[in-house]
């Protein structure tokens, strides 16, 4: 029977780095989605202007919890087996 790792600090810096992996894939998906949505013109100069604004920001934000935590971007890509890389 495998134990499960019960030491404080594992488990938050594991908790931290799931949660970062999901906000970097969400972070990317918005990132597309905006692309695709100025591409098309769909968007006001404006607009660009406020979502260049906050993908910096949070790019930004992401590195310093990465720097906080000791993570790299490498720890938040998760390796899906057959279907490849998650980021």
């Amino acid at each position: 029977m495998t134990r499960v790792s019960a030491d404080p600090e594992q488990v938050e810096r594991g908790l931290v780095q799931l949660v970062l992996t999901i906000v970097e894939l969400l972070r990317q998906l918005m990132e597309r989605q905006a692309v695709h949505r100025m591409e098309a013109g769909a968007l006001s100069d404006e607009e660009v202007e406020r979502l260049g604004q906050t993908f910096m920001a949070l790019s930004e934000r992401m590195q310093e919890l990465k720097d906080h935590f000791g993570l790299t971007d490498a720890d938040l890509n998760l390796n899906l087996g057959p279907l490849g890389d998650l980021l």
